[in-house]
C-alpha cells in the first residue's frame, strides 16, 4: 500500500515591506512561491544536505581545491590574486582600490550561465574590506557592475562606503546602491557570513545569515524607478542603466562573480542549485 507524505513549506502571513528612495518592495506571494521551490528542491536535515550534493540539479561552484571553471572577467585564466588557501576562494588585496593591478580584476564561474538558482556561500573580509557577490552577469566592455545586479560583500563597522549611499543600501548584503539590507545582521571583519541569494523567474531574494534581508523583482517598473534613482541611473550613467534595466540579457541568465575591490576576501562553500 502506497504512503502519502505532504510536505508542508511553513511561510510567515506577513512580512514587513522594503522601502528604497521612496520605492516600497514588499515580501511578496512571489517570494513565498520562489522561497516554496528552493526549499522543496533541497528539504531535509543534514541527510538531505548531503544528498543534495549529489543531487544533478546543485552545482558545486568551488569545492576548496581546485578553481576549475573559473575565470577572470574579461580574461582567459584566472588572475594570480585569486589563490585556494585553507580550503577557501581569497583574494588577495593590492590595498590600492578596485583592480588596480594586472594580477588581480573581477572573476566569474565561466562554465556555466544561470537563470533560476539558488546560490549560497560564506564570505568574510579583513578589517575595512570590500567586495561584492555577482550575478545575472554578463562580459561587456565596462566592468562587470554595470551588467549585474550586486549582493554587497562589506565590512559595514570600518569601511567608509557603509555610511555612503541611501539609508545603509551599500551595507552587506544590500542590492548595492538600491535597496538596504534589513534587518542588518552582519558579522564583524574575520567572521564569516552566510549569504543565500534565490532568482527564481525575475524575483530575487538575498538572505543574510539565514534571515531574508532584500527583496525585489527584475524587469518590472519598479526595478527601472530604482535603477533610476542609483548611481545606474539614465541620465547618470546611461550604459549601466541600459545593460542592468535588462540584466540577464535576452534570455534572462548570466554568471555568478566575485568582485576584486583593493581588499582581502574569502569565500567558500560555493554551490548553486538549479531551480527550473
Amino acid at each position: 500500500m502506497a504512503a502519502m507524505v505532504a510536505i508542508m513549506v511553513a511561510v510567515p502571513a506577513a512580512a514587513p515591506a522594503i522601502q528604497s528612495h521612496g520605492v516600497t518592495v514588499p515580501f511578496s506571494e512571489d517570494a513565498k512561491v520562489a522561497a516554496m521551490v528552493a526549499m522543496l528542491a533541497s528539504c531535509g536535515g543534514t541527510g538531505a544536505k548531503k544528498a543534495a550534493e549529489n543531487d544533478a540539479n546543485t552545482i558545486v561552484l568551488f569545492d576548496g581545491t581546485s578553481l576549475e571553471g573559473w575565470r577572470g572577467y574579461n580574461k582567459d585564466h584566472v588572475p594570480s590574486r585569486w589563490t585556494i588557501e585553507d580550503g577557501c576562494l581569497k583574494f588577495s588585496g593590492s590595498g590600492g582600490g578596485e583592480a588596480q593591478t594586472g594580477e588581480g580584476g573581477d572573476i566569474i564561474y565561466a562554465a556555466q550561465k544561470f537563470k533560476n538558482f539558488e546560490l549560497e556561500l560564506e564570505w568574510k573580509v579583513s578589517k575595512g574590506g570590500n567586495s561584492g557577490i555577482f550575478y545575472l552577469a554578463q562580459e561587456t566592455a565596462g566592468p562587470i557592475y554595470i551588467s549585474a545586479p550586486e549582493c554587497q560583500v562589506l565590512d559595514n563597522e570600518n569601511h567608509p562606503d557603509a555610511r555612503l549611499g541611501v539609508d545603509g543600501n551599500r551595507q552587506s548584503s544590500s542590492l548595492y546602491d538600491m535597496i538596504p539590507a534589513k534587518p542588518q545582521n552582519s558579522k564583524p571583519a574575520g567572521e564569516w557570513n552566510k549569504v543565500k541569494i534565490l532568482c527564481y523567474k525575475g524575483t530575487v531574494v538575498h538572505y543574510q545569515n539565514d534571515v531574508p534581508v532584500v527583496e525585489y523583482h527584475l524587469w518590472t517598473p519598479q526595478w527601472t524607478e530604482m535603477l533610476q534613482k542609483s548611481k545606474f541611473s539614465e541620465e547618470k550613467w546611461p550604459v549601466a542603466f541600459k545593460l542592468l534595466n535588462n540584466c540577464g540579457g535576452e534570455n534572462h541568465e548570466g554568471y555568478i562573480g566575485f568582485q576584486d575591490h583593493g581588499d582581502d576576501v574569502w569565500f567558500r562553500n560555493i554551490k548553486v542549485t538549479v531551480l527550473e
